[in-house]
């Protein structure tokens, strides 16, 4: 997967456009669409700013696509209940081999 469509990933999860990415991120709109249209690459620091303002987003996934931090160990830590006791879910993301992903949002209390 390219470093451009990491950044449409980060889009889509997000549920945002390209320019409230670049509002957000305080870029240029067409900085943004000349990433996404492959004819730039994005300078570090943009990939910077990208970071900082999704912290949630994977540095090391981003800059080099890969994920080599350990998320989750086994599916039993995910469904244990002290883990529902801790922390409450708001979003699950699976991603496929093909690059699509599912977002699943569990139902309001």
């Amino acid at each position: 997967m390219s470093i451009q469509e990491r950044i449409q990933l980060i889009l889509k999860m997000h549920a945002i456009t390209p320019s409230v990415f670049a509002d957000k991120l305080g870029v240029q709109r067409s900085n943004i669409s000349h990433i996404l249209s492959g004819r730039s690459k994005p300078s570090f620091d943009f990939l910077q700013k990208v970071i900082l303002n999704y912290p949630r987003v994977n540095a090391n996934w981003l800059l080099t696509g890969e994920m080599k931090d350990k998320i989750v160990s086994t599916v039993d830590e995910i469904h244990s209940p002290e883990k529902f006791n801790e922390e409450k879910i708001v979003k699950i993301i699976e991603f496929y081999a093909d690059d699509s992903i599912k977002i699943y949002y569990p139902k309001s209390e």
